[in-house]
């Protein structure tokens, strides 16, 4: 993967519904959200890789952010459950991370957030407004961090 930019949904537009499974193994549908409340959708590559937790412990750290904005936050990435469930209790990681296990990597791919050479999903972030339409997106190259001041841009836009 070349670091191009992704084809994230425009937008505006609303977002590919879905349903997956948390570190917990509760489901969690997208379109529940509509009206409730808005969703950072918070696609990584891997649990327990340098970047993806440092970057997923800059957000529970300033989780505070998301919470006054009344954002819901999902991290997402292709790791099975159990790996997600160790990788939250190793790092505290108080929101829900999700599983895009299997079918390997369908939700990403959907949003246009997945790599194929390596099999794992983008730095990528999709923020839905609670009426269900995407507010914002970003992406970040492999092995760079998304910067909190975007997050706080995005959130700006709600």
């Amino acid at each position: 993967m070349s670091d191009t930019a992704p084809t994230l949904p425009a937008v505006g537009s609303i977002p590919p519904d879905f349903s997956l499974r948390d570190h917990f193994g509760a489901d969690a549908v997208l379109s529940e959200f509509a009206d409730r409340s808005p969703v950072a959708l918070v696609f990584f590559p891997l649990a327990f890789t340098n970047v993806c937790a440092g970057e997923l412990c800059e957000l529970r750290d300033r989780l505070g952010l998301f919470e006054a904005a009344g954002v819901e936050v999902f991290g997402i990435s292709v790791d099975p459950v159990a790996t997600l469930r160790a990788f939250a209790d190793a790092e505290s990681i108080p929101f829900r991370l999700l599983s895009d296990f299997w079918p390997h990597g369908e939700v990403a791919t959907r949003y246009g957030a997945f790599d194929p050479a390596r099999g794992t999903a983008l730095r990528a972030t999709v923020l839905v407004n609670n009426s269900g339409r995407v507010a914002s997106t970003f992406w970040s190259p492999r092995g760079e961090p998304r910067d909190l001041a975007t997050y706080e841009k995005a959130l700006a836009t709600l």
